[in-house]
């Protein structure tokens, strides 16, 4: 890494603040569209959602069994079980086929 690293850390903080503070400044009315309040409202869930699917089917040794916890934890949320439920049932379906499909 050559340059100065307080360059690129002040840098960094000039575009964090930016993109912060230029929908505060542009955007100064309430937001009349339906379409743009649904969107705007779903972008947050969305992005995390992209930014986790990859690593739960990395996440262990094989994608099979980090698939099989997403879909049990998916069919268990749509039938509203309770998140620590949910949690324990993904970690168990997990750990068993870990140990079906790598051997423990």
């Amino acid at each position: 890494m050559s340059g100065n690293v307080y360059v690129y850390i002040i840098v960094m903080a000039v575009v964090t603040y930016l993109i912060r503070m230029l929908p505060l400044t542009l955007i100064r009315g309430e937001i009349k569209s339906r379409f743009l309040k649904s969107f705007l409202y779903y972008v947050p869930f969305v992005t995390l959602s992209v930014m986790t699917f990859p690593d739960i089917l990395s996440a262990t040794s094989t994608p099979w069994s980090g698939l099989a916890g997403f879909v049990t934890a998916m069919f268990l949320s749509y039938k509203e079980k309770g998140l620590i439920f949910v949690s324990l049932c993904s970690c168990a379906v997990v750990f068993v086929l870990e140990l079906v499909l790598v051997g423990g």
